[in-house]
């Protein structure tokens, strides 16, 4: 079990988690499973009618988790700092704790894909499958980059907190201003690397405290104001009120959603910490805390499988499915979240242990052993594997390159042979070293 640090902030865990959760049913609700004439349909269910735009307001928290993810790794890069750690060691411990669920993950989906061609299922099926596993590994990707670069980012924030951020901003609305004007939605995959890059560094900013610092008006006045803006950019035709749409490519919508979200997790902040410490829902933010990239990869294989298996079903019975966003549909949907949220609960039991015993070697004062080109070699290699996966489709061919390239990641990121093994890592509650 990991030592939960008593310095963590069970604010932030618990919105971490409360964001995870979020992306999970999201997910869950955007599959559709129907019966034709040619056989079972698997659809996206946010494409029938209107619904996803006002639940995507409620459910888009991305934003806010790599606002997170900024708050968090800035807090851990300094503490090893003052440990006597480096940045290389921080790059590096990432890489590890990300790609080594991720292998696992992706090794079996592949592996499963395999099965599915071989028993005779549909090409076209084992396609969409395919797809749709591999459509949230964006997240990983992104995300990797952005930590492999925060120590840079950290530094530039050191030296000009607001002038850092607001270049950054500035940048990810250029992507966005071309885009429009050219109508080359290609351009906007650009903000891939600054809409989450900005997020990040306003995280930064939480964990200076210059956010808390604002007065609670200003605070208030600052979240109705991007919300005012978030508002015209809809109402212009500049940003799409469907804000998961938002996300592929990210738009600076998703720059004023983040600063809605910190504003008021900073005015939230003393109650959620209230509401943290109680026993439910301390137990709810530690489990998803110490298995969250599990549970993120995970999910969607379930889906997968409850959508198969609904279709099975389904061709069994008498009563046809009912069609996604019809009354009917929505009454079944407690009981697939519940089945959802469960089946991935259970699963994340075992298979969490590969990221809760994954813990970050070289962390300690001899981090030199892993060096700077070792720790960006093993970011851009693993990260370039997401893109072939998102690029090309998860096939069984493609998910044993990608699982190829994160293993040469995860030993360009593993201190050499010989070097001294580092003393007892203080794990924090999303089980990453601190």
């Amino acid at each position: 079990m990991p030592i939960i640090s008593p310095s963590r902030d069970s604010a932030v865990d618990l919105a971490r988690a409360l964001c995870i959760l979020g992306v999970v049913v999201l997910h869950s609700l955007m599959v559709g499973v129907t019966l034709s004439p040619a056989g079972p349909v698997f659809a996206n269910a946010g494409e029938s009618g209107g619904w996803l735009v006002p639940v995507s307001w409620v459910l888009q928290v991305m934003p806010l988790f790599f606002v997170i993810g900024g708050f968090s790794g800035l807090t851990a890069l300094r503490a090893l700092r003052r440990r006597g750690g480096s940045a290389a060691g921080f790059a590096a411990a990432r890489v590890r704790r990300l790609l080594v669920p991720a292998i696992a993950a992706v090794g079996a989906a592949g592996a499963l894909l395999a099965l599915l061609a071989d028993a005779g299922v549909a090409a076209d099926l084992i396609e969409l499958a395919g797809f749709r596993f591999g459509q949230p590994l964006w997240f990983l990707g992104v995300f990797l980059l952005c930590q492999g670069l925060l120590p840079v980012m950290a530094r530039l924030h050191d030296t000009a907190p607001v002038r850092s951020i607001a270049m950054l901003a500035a940048i990810s609305l250029a992507v966005d201003t071309a885009r429009s004007i050219s109508g080359i939605d290609g351009i906007g995959f650009l903000n891939l690397l600054f809409v989450w890059l900005t997020l990040q560094q306003l995280g930064f900013l939480l964990a200076d405290g210059r956010i808390d610092a604002l007065s609670t008006r200003v605070r208030t006045v600052v979240a109705a104001g991007a919300v005012a803006a978030l508002l015209v950019s809809f109402m212009s035709g500049f940003h799409s009120p469907d804000l998961i749409a938002n996300t592929n490519p990210p738009t600076t919508a998703l720059l004023l959603v983040g600063v809605v979200h910190t504003a008021l997790f900073s005015v939230l902040r003393p109650r959620l910490r209230a509401i943290a410490s109680t026993h439910a829902i301390s137990a709810f933010t530690r489990f998803v805390s110490t298995r969250a990239m599990t549970i993120y990869l995970w999910h969607m294989p379930v889906l997968l499988t409850l959508a198969g298996v609904t279709a099975l079903v389904g061709m069994g019975a008498a009563v046809p499915l009912p069609e996604p966003a019809s009354l009917e549909w929505w009454l079944t949907r407690p009981l697939w979240l519940l089945c959802t949220l469960t089946a991935t609960a259970l699963l994340s039991f075992r298979l969490a242990r590969l990221e809760i015993s994954s813990p970050p070697r070289g962390t300690g004062p001899g981090l030199g052993a892993v060096t700077a080109g070792r720790a960006a070699a093993g970011v851009i290699v693993g990260a370039s594997a997401v893109v072939l996966l998102l690029v090309a489709g998860t096939s069984p061919a493609t998910a044993a390159i990608a699982v190829g390239c994160w293993l040469l990641a995860l030993r360009l990121a593993t201190r050499p042979i010989g070097a001294s093994r580092p003393g007892p890592v203080l794990v924090g509650a999303d089980g990453r070293g601190r």
